[in-house]
């Protein structure tokens, strides 16, 4: 762990490199409080940092599975407010679940208040999903985040009703999302939103191994 008055060494985490991105510029912010070690998201995080920041954009990983294999506390970075995703979060061993409806200064002190051991959440869910920070796949398309998630459900070949377990909306929901996301993209069938979805970034490259350490 680094020294308490210094930045917070943090390392981004996503399938798609246009989130990683977009949440470094964020935090581009407070450089004299975070430093981005590492924000490669074909790879798996160092082990030299003070936390893993997670923007579970699609929530489709498997959370216990990736915190396992991190030797740092991870914190969760999500569009979802539920108590019950946020609960599902914390029971498969995350260090912090954070709202992307908070200020880019509650984040940081949410990565702060981690690495010194503490277990943070931070959920306003008073606020909606315009006010959501970074960057996502289609946002320049005008898809909002919650849209583009679906999208990157749809594209990975999930159903209406598993998209809905998965980011604990109603199936009306769903609909309702899919309908309007249909309308910005110009689709009107599942697998012209998937041929559309092809072509705009939402199937991740897959992640490749990093390498063993020199000697």
């Amino acid at each position: 762990m680094s020294d308490p008055g210094t930045p917070v060494r943090v390392a981004l985490v996503d399938d798609h490199a246009i989130v990683v991105q977009g949440l470094a510029a964020m935090l581009a912010d407070h450089r004299d409080r975070v430093q981005v070690v590492e924000l490669d998201s074909l790879r798996d995080p160092p082990d030299d940092v003070d936390v893993v920041l997670k923007d579970a954009f699609g929530m489709v990983d498997d959370l216990r599975e990736f915190v396992e294999s991190t030797s740092s506390p991870v914190v969760v970075f999500a569009f979802a407010a539920d108590p019950d995703v946020v609960e599902a979060a914390l029971d498969q061993g995350v260090a912090g679940y954070v709202h992307k409806g908070v200020s880019g200064a509650t984040l940081v002190a949410a990565l702060e208040r981690v690495r010194a051991g503490e277990r943070v959440v931070e959920v306003d869910a008073a606020q909606g999903a315009e006010q959501a920070v970074g960057d996502w796949p289609g946002r320049r398309n005008g898809l909002s985040e919650r849209e583009a998630e679906i999208l990157t459900l749809i594209c990975r070949g999930m159903s209406n009703n598993e998209i809905a377990q998965q980011l604990y909306l109603s199936i009306n929901s769903v609909k309702t999302y899919i309908r309007t996301g249909y309308r910005k993209i110009g689709a009107r069938t599942r697998s012209q939103a998937v041929l559309w979805g092809l072509r705009h970034g939402f199937v991740p490259t897959p992640r490749r191994e990093r390498p063993p350490p020199d000697g």
